[in-house]
């Protein structure tokens, strides 16, 4: 938004400068109803332009924060179901350890009787 008030103005340089450089240039003319209506059209479209890009950018930055958003929320839920499968992992482990101690134990047992 800056950006097009920056241009504006100097837009609105280069018309006052043409106006000047103009041969019957006085400043009095600057008041009078045509010129009067020129500029006040000349502002008018300009703040339509400035509108419509303006609600363009304000857009394209919204889906942009967006996009942000959920990449972060995605990288999130990664990081959760990376833990998530490490102790899933950690307890397979665990149990097939428990599994193979088992057996030798009822061997053990069996021996005894």
């Amino acid at each position: 938004m800056k950006n097009l008030t920056f241009v504006g103005i100097i837009l609105l340089a280069i018309a006052f400068l043409l106006y000047y450089l103009s041969n019957n240039f006085k400043f009095i003319d600057l008041f009078e109803p045509t010129t009067l209506m020129g500029i006040l059209a000349g502002i008018g479209i300009g703040l339509i332009i400035g509108g419509i890009v303006g609600y363009a950018s304000k857009g394209a930055s919204i889906r942009e924060a967006q996009q942000r958003k959920d990449y972060r929320q995605l990288q999130l839920e990664k990081t959760e179901l990376e833990k998530q499968a490490a102790e899933l992992a950690k307890q397979q482990q665990n149990i097939s350890v428990e599994d193979l101690k088992t057996p030798s134990q009822d061997f053990n047992n069996q021996r005894n009787f």
